[in-house]
């Protein structure tokens, strides 16, 4: 630490249900639209290396296909001030993209865990029809770190800044070569 400044690492806020998904290995791709406080610009996946910070809400087990129900915790309401989290991955962009075209997005559901109407609404919200979209390969930390929730995490925006250094040797949730399985897959859906 010099000059007295913590380190700091970008944060992505993300559903708990689906940080667990991720963590699992049921979901390779992040899909985001934008929240209302992304700034002038919009959302861009500005960091290639960040946490997974997970939020909750009352109803995100019914906005994930009902297969993967199993992720979402049971009655988790939202965070409140000075609630401990439990940071627990970090996730690593291959690439990221913006996809104009309905029957790409469409061709990326066996690659994550939400609705069919969720997708579609996030992709026609606004006055263009995209979504962002980013591949993403996922490591669990070897020691979960501890954050206290504070007001500064809330609101609709996809950055936070948390206050640790990168990990230093966290454990891929999925073998190399599966995920360049995967990778590949996707890709070819995309014709990339």
């Amino acid at each position: 630490m010099k000059g007295g400044v913590e380190p700091t690492s970008a944060g992505y806020k993300e559903w708990d249900v689906v940080c667990q998904a991720l963590a699992a290995g049921r979901q390779h791709i992040l899909l985001r639209k934008g929240g209302i406080h992304e700034g002038r610009k919009g959302f861009s996946f500005k960091h290639e290396r960040f946490y997974l910070f997970p939020t909750r809400f009352h109803a995100q087990g019914e906005q994930v296909r009902k297969s993967f129900g199993n992720f979402a915790p049971e009655g988790a309401g939202e965070w409140e001030e000075g609630d401990e989290i439990l940071v627990q991955w970090w996730c690593e962009a291959s690439w990221a993209c913006t996809l104009t075209d309905w029957q790409d997005v469409a061709a990326l559901e066996p690659f994550h865990i939400w609705t069919e109407e969720l997708v579609r609404e996030r992709y026609d919200c606004g006055e263009v029809q995209r979504i962002h979209c980013a591949l993403v390969r996922v490591f669990a930390l070897r020691v979960p770190l501890k954050l206290s929730y504070k007001k500064k995490y809330g609101g609709c925006r996809t950055w936070v800044d948390l206050p640790f250094p990168p990990p230093g040797d966290p454990a891929p949730v999925v073998p190399h070569d599966e995920f360049a399985k995967v990778r590949a897959e996707v890709e070819q859906v995309l014709g990339s």
